[in-house]
Order: C-alpha cells, then structure tokens, then sequence
C-alpha cells in the first residue's frame, strides 16, 4: 500500500442555503467514514453558509495508506433527499452537494546539492577590480531550470549570498503560482456541480445512506 494525500472538497456550488447546510452536516459522515477506515483527515479551509453551522465549502486535507482509492466512493455529486430545514412548505425535495479531490500542491523543496553554482566576471559599473575578478555568481536549481545571478558587491561571498536569497524567492513565486493553480482549480469545481447519477443518497433527517 502506498502513501498518499489529497484535498477533498465538498461544495454547495451555486445553489441555494438547503444546500449549504447539507455540506455541514454531510462532513462529519464523511471525517468519520475516512477516519474509520484508517486515514488521517483534518479540516483546512471552510467558506461558512448562510446560517450557522452551514457551509458553501469544505476543504480537507486526507492522508495514509491508498487514499485515493479509499475516498473513491465519495467523489461525484452527493444527494440528500428531505424537507428544506428552512423553507418547510418548499416543494423541492432533492438537494445536491459536490465532493471533488486534488492532488495536494507540494512546496518546493530544494538542496545544496540541486544547486550548480558558477562564478564569472561582474560585468558593468565597479572598476578594475569588479571587472578583472570573478565575483559575480550564477546559480541555478538544476531540477527546475530556474537561474539568477548577482553581480553587485566586489565580494564573491556576499554575491553568493544575495544570489541564494534571489533563488529562494523564484522558487517561492513558483510555488505560490501552482498554489494559485490548485485554487483555480477548485472555484471551476465548485461552480460546476452536476446533479445527476449521485455517488450517495441520503435521505430525511437521520441521515439514512440509500447507496
């Protein structure tokens, strides 16, 4: 069995407050359904309803042993069929929520030895010294292509320095843009929920599982 994480969404999408308390009360079925068979689930991330205890969104971060095909059962649009808790006299009976997974966006995670370092002669202002010595310095993180290169002191060693924290920060921004991918992501599943052929049903107040 493999290890593996994931990000579970469950989502209202665009429909109404019925909708948002059902996302509220289906993620305590579903933590403790994944915690039962031996994953690891914590809640990071929720966009509250309307009324309290509601929720337009959940994210949960789900770890362990073959997550991904334990959360399978879950994925897809999710029925409840009962009365409006808000609106009793409401002729609409179904209420669809969505679960959706992601792969867990890594942080980049880089060692000296990932780093090739070359030393070159500084180019520009600076006189001889500048110009005559190697002091400038190009790093780059080989398993990304990512390249910078400092050229403003005379020393070498503080060139390396600035050159490092310049790495660092490329690679920050690289992560944070796959972060802003994985968000994405997740709006285009939370604003496109399908309510038909549902993984679950659920019926009435007690929470009865129909398949």
């Amino acid at each position: 069995m493999s290890e593996s994480t994931l990000w579970l969404q469950l989502s209202a999408g665009r429909c109404p407050a019925e909708c948002e308390w059902v996302v509220g009360r289906l993620a305590p079925i579903l933590i403790r359904d994944l915690t039962e068979q031996g994953l690891a689930v914590d809640e990071i991330a929720r966009i509250p309803g309307e009324h309290g205890g509601d929720a337009r969104s959940i994210l949960l971060r789900v770890s362990g042993a073959d997550a991904s095909l334990v959360v399978a059962s879950w994925l897809g649009t999710i029925q409840w069929i009962g009365n409006s808790p808000y609106r009793p006299r409401h002729k609409r009976k179904n209420w669809f929520v969505s679960v959706a997974a992601f792969l867990e966006p890594q942080a980049e995670a880089w060692h000296e030895h990932e780093i090739r370092i070359e030393t070159l002669r500084a180019s520009g202002p600076g006189g001889q010294h500048v110009n005559r010595t190697e002091s400038a310095v190009r790093m780059t993180h080989v398993p990304t292509g990512l390249s910078v290169i400092a050229q403003e002191e005379r020393s070498q060693h503080l060139n390396r320095r600035l050159a490092l924290a310049r790495l660092a920060n490329l690679l920050a921004e690289r992560h944070d843009s796959r972060m802003h991918a994985a968000d994405a992501a997740r709006w285009r599943q939370h604003t496109s929920l399908i309510r038909g052929n549902p993984a679950r049903v659920y019926r009435g107040a007690d929470w009865t599982h129909e398949r």
